[in-house]
């Protein structure tokens, strides 16, 4: 017998997802270096929350939603793993470089292009969540073809609204049910 009656993970995939981007990104945009609390988020909250909700949205039958949730966990753990690579010295030799950075933020843009398309009949802030990472993506991937920091900075704040774009949503996700009513418009 099945229970149809889970709650709904998207919220907590969207805090996992939305906390840990504007926290790299305020790294990004200059306000502080990288350190072990980023690293962490990526780790547990925006890396095995967003697995964990991808699993709940797979035995919700959305196949959407575990896609999203389990490429972008998935994400945040391999981002962590790379820029932990050169710190370890048996594993240094082994550190991407700057063009493969640039790959795997541009392989990452167009897999978040195609998500971003299966956004059309959704909400608009899910679909600003989606639009603005493809933007993110293809930012990091110039700031790191071109090694500038204008663009990173750029990318930084850019970053720091689409994880607040997805902040947003997961709080009027949760606000609108448990008030019954739309408290915070998704649009």
């Amino acid at each position: 017998m099945s229970n149809n009656n889970f709650a709904n993970p998207a919220p907590v995939g969207l805090l996992g997802f939305g906390m840990t981007t504007i926290l790299l990104n305020l790294h990004n945009a200059g306000l502080y270096s990288l350190d072990a609390m980023i690293l962490g988020m990526g780790v547990f909250f925006g890396g095995l929350a967003q697995l964990i909700a991808g699993t709940m949205e797979f035995k919700k039958g959305n196949t959407f939603g575990q896609a999203a949730f389990m490429s972008y966990g998935a994400f945040w753990l391999l981002l962590v793993f790379l820029l932990l690579i050169p710190k370890v010295p048996a594993w240094a030799a082994f550190a991407p470089s700057e063009a493969a950075m640039v790959s795997f933020f541009v392989v990452w843009g167009i897999f978040t292009l195609f998500i971003w398309i299966g956004t059309w009949n959704s909400n608009r802030a899910t679909q600003v969540i989606f639009l603005s990472l493809t933007i993110l993506f293809f930012l990091l991937a110039a700031r790191d073809y071109t090694g500038s920091k204008t663009i990173g900075t750029i990318a930084g704040i850019e970053g720091i609204f689409c994880g607040a774009s997805a902040f947003y949503t997961a709080l009027a996700e949760i606000l609108n049910e448990k008030m019954g009513k739309t408290f915070l418009p998704l649009g």
